[in-house]
């Protein structure tokens, strides 16, 4: 049997555009690694793009921590890396995890991620 551990989170571009002019590097930095940033930052609106990464990785904690799988997971240790398609692929710890699949969307508005962690 399996069972199945959603997570969704949803942003608003400019919480997170604000955040990265008020805070800059240091904001980008420990929520992003290099990768994510230079795919965000490739972009005409680079802050859809990391507003997008964002909601994932709240997503994907939520589905983590109600999956009780871990107790503890932080920005740093999610990445949210898109294959030569533009399909988003969840990595923890560097290590591909192929029982989380996440969608995002967005807008010029918002960004909204959901995560289903999928467990035998």
């Amino acid at each position: 049997m399996n069972n199945f551990y959603p997570g969704v989170d949803i942003v608003d571009v400019d919480r997170i555009k604000s955040s990265i002019e008020k805070y800059q590097d240091k904001f980008l930095s420990k929520v992003f690694n290099k990768e994510e940033q230079d795919y965000c930052n490739s972009k005409s609106n680079p802050f859809i793009h990391f507003s997008g990464k964002f909601a994932a990785k709240e997503a994907v904690m939520k589905a983590v921590y109600s999956s009780k799988k871990l107790n503890s997971i932080s920005f740093k240790d999610i990445s949210i890396i898109n294959d030569k398609n533009g399909v988003p692929i969840v990595f923890i710890n560097g290590n591909s995890e192929k029982s989380i699949n996440i969608s995002i969307s967005h807008t010029n508005d918002q960004a909204i991620a959901f995560a289903i962690l999928k467990e035998k």
